[in-house]
């Protein structure tokens, strides 16, 4: 058995920041990460869209402090079950992928994981598809699965019971999709799995299954999620969604986009700010300090966690340059980013000309700005993000 040199330090540090919840508690697992055995942990992505998001990044990074410890990391792509729909926090039964569709979606994900794991060297992070055994499995093995739960234990969860009240239906393939994430603690034979809370009963699945088919006890590590004050997730419909994709400065943009109420726990979640700093901040804020330059701050700090400290002030300059100019209004219209989009398509999104002609024309003429920058090129792409400028007074923001 490999024994690890342990770092007391990093373990504290590992249960501390951005952790809600430690089954079967605290102590004991504790113990376990300070016992020098090395763990086999892991998280689960379902490729349910064409990249990583800033929520994935929160559990990457607590993933790859492990690995940095020496202990064993696995980022399992749920190929499998995404085909079937995560059913947690729905209202309504996801709309169910094909395979080709999951295929095509996590084709950068490895990649993208990169920014924080590393899949090389003497301690690579494994990369594996939860199809693997998932799609062998007999109907018999699911029959035998299913006995270890009950009915009534998948109607208690929240979702699941709301929809039964509101007379809104619960499909029985939805049921099945715990029994799928927890059967992958059983197939990986882990020690550990690392996941967002509102995973908690699809992880602690899993910690049913090892003990009862395996005897083994498998710790549980539930993340925070970043959340507006009324704790509603980010998302595609809210424009605010921030991907391992984006530019530096749409993550600047979009950071600054955030309520007031997210500064602080984005400082504690997203970025390596000392928690001792972030209690500064805290502070300073409740004794009147400007909301607005700590957000600043937060936002060069999310960018140089994914591109470095120099693209985190060059998003700041750029951001100053757009938005803080005297010529560009505070309270500006906004039309929704559509993938693909150029400037033409903004201008007439933002209903600024009246036809793509028109539009050709004004650029042709060089009375259109990108982001305080004069557009010469009819094809040139827009961004989210991004103030588009005709004339001296017509502007509209990409979200």
């Amino acid at each position: 058995m490999t024994r690890l040199h342990v770092d007391e330090s990093a373990v504290k540090a590992f249960l501390e920041r951005s952790v809600e919840n430690v089954y079967p508690d605290l102590g004991v697992v504790e113990k376990a990460l300070s016992s020098g055995k090395r763990l086999r942990v892991y998280t689960g992505v379902d490729p349910t869209g064409p990249t990583l998001h800033l929520g994935h990044m929160i559990w990457l990074r607590k993933l790859a402090e492990l690995q940095k410890m020496g202990h064993e990391v696995i980022m399992l792509i749920g190929d499998f079950t995404a085909m079937i729909g995560d059913p947690t926090d729905k209202g309504a039964a996801r709309v169910r992928l094909t395979r080709q569709q999951v295929l095509a979606n996590c084709k950068q994900y490895k990649k993208q994981a990169s920014k924080f794991l590393t899949f090389t060297g003497k301690n690579p992070a494994k990369f594996l598809f939860n199809s693997k055994w998932l799609a062998k499995m007999s109907f018999s093995d699911v029959v035998e699965l299913s006995s270890h739960f009950t009915v009534q234990q998948m109607s208690e969860r929240d979702m699941f019971d709301k929809r039964l009240k509101e007379g809104k239906p619960v499909y029985l393939h939805e049921f099945l999709y715990p029994l799928m994430q927890g059967y992958d603690s059983v197939a990986m034979d882990v020690d550990m799995e690392i996941g967002g809370n509102d995973q908690t009963f699809n992880m602690l699945a899993g910690r049913t299954l090892l003990r009862e088919m395996k005897g083994k006890e498998k710790f549980v590590v539930t993340m925070q999620l970043l959340t507006d004050p009324s704790g509603k997730k980010m998302g595609k419909s809210e424009g605010n969604m921030l991907t391992f994709d984006d530019a530096p400065e749409e993550m600047y943009g979009k950071v600054m986009s955030w309520t007031d109420g997210m500064i602080l726990p984005g400082f504690r979640l997203c970025t390596n700010v000392d928690l001792g700093e972030v209690e500064r901040i805290e502070l300073l804020m409740q004794n009147g300090g400007n909301p607005v330059e700590y957000k600043h701050e937060l936002a060069r700090k999310v960018v140089e966690v994914f591109y470095g400290e120099k693209a985190g002030w060059a998003a700041r300059e750029h951001f100053d340059k757009v938005h803080k100019s005297r010529e560009v209004p505070e309270d500006l219209p906004t039309a929704s980013f559509v993938k693909g989009m150029t400037v033409v398509d903004a201008l007439i999104a933002g209903s600024l000309v009246d036809s793509k002609t028109d539009a050709r024309r004004q650029i042709e003429q060089g009375g259109v700005k990108m982001d305080g920058e004069v557009v010469t090129d009819i094809h040139a792409p827009a961004s989210v993000g991004s103030v588009i400028q005709k004339g001296k007074r017509h502007f509209i923001k990409l979200i």
